[in-house]
């Protein structure tokens, strides 16, 4: 089940993002399941993780009984794959959905926590375009310092490696890694992305530049990108195989 839809909320200093897969698109734009969706993404604010929100409660029963009902009753294989919470204890969760199907409801929803104690139509209004920006540019951690260790190293070996083949000097290119290392960073670490909206200003810079308007410094804490069937394999089907397979027994 690698379709299915992405909800977001965000409600002043909380938010949460849930991915609910189903087999087809099809179910996707059905009122019941869209419905479902929305509910779930509302109780995921209250909980910590997607095992406490399958013990939520839901009318009267679990999410977990209510999702196995709505399973027999539409008629196709569905799961709550994910969720992800974010909060700020001043400031604002604001939240973006690319190819909406419905309010909050779409294909890539995000999550962008800015902490701070500024004007907060303001905080809202940069909070979007950041978390626009996170839709469209993909950033795997927040920070350099979040970076694993291990994908570091794997990095500069493969960096140190490549130069060297093409013979250059070792002190050379200890030299060149750092330059080399500036653009992975600016490649995967949000802060260090450039803006996609005007292609030239640093996330990092855009947040500073934004203190004027919004009245406060203003942090970028956290953020969470979930993106639909993200990671699962889907099932390629070679018809003339499967006719072939039918016709041999």
């Amino acid at each position: 089940a690698a379709e299915g839809l992405v909800a977001i909320v965000s409600e002043g200093t909380t938010g949460a993002v849930v991915e609910v897969n189903s087999e087809t698109d099809f179910v996707a734009r059905n009122e019941q399941f869209q419905t479902f969706v929305k509910n779930v993404a509302e109780k995921a604010t209250n909980v910590e993780n997607t095992e406490e929100l399958m013990a939520a409660d839901y009318e009267g029963k679990s999410v977990q009984e209510t999702l196995t009902n709505l399973v027999a009753t539409i008629g196709e294989n569905m799961s709550i794959r994910r969720m992800e919470k974010l909060s700020v204890s001043e400031g604002s969760v604001v939240g973006y959905v690319h190819n909406a199907v419905a309010p909050n409801l779409g294909k890539i929803g995000v999550l962008v926590a800015l902490e701070s104690s500024g004007d907060k139509a303001a905080l809202d209004a940069l909070g979007k375009q950041i978390a626009m920006h996170v839709a469209a540019a993909f950033p795997k951690y927040l920070k350099r310092d979040d970076v694993d260790a291990t994908e570091m190293e794997r990095e500069k070996n493969v960096i140190r490696e490549a130069a060297l083949a093409e013979g250059k000097p070792a002190e050379i290119v200890e030299k060149m890694l750092d330059g080399r290392m500036r653009k992975f960073y600016e490649e995967i670490c949000l802060l260090d992305q450039t803006f996609v909206i005007d292609g030239e200003t640093k996330i990092s810079k855009l947040l500073e530049n934004a203190e004027k308007e919004v009245g406060a410094p203003v942090t970028l804490t956290s953020y969470a990108r979930i993106q639909l069937g993200e990671g699962i394999e889907k099932e390629e089907e070679d018809f003339a195989a499967e006719v072939a397979k039918a016709a041999n027994g």
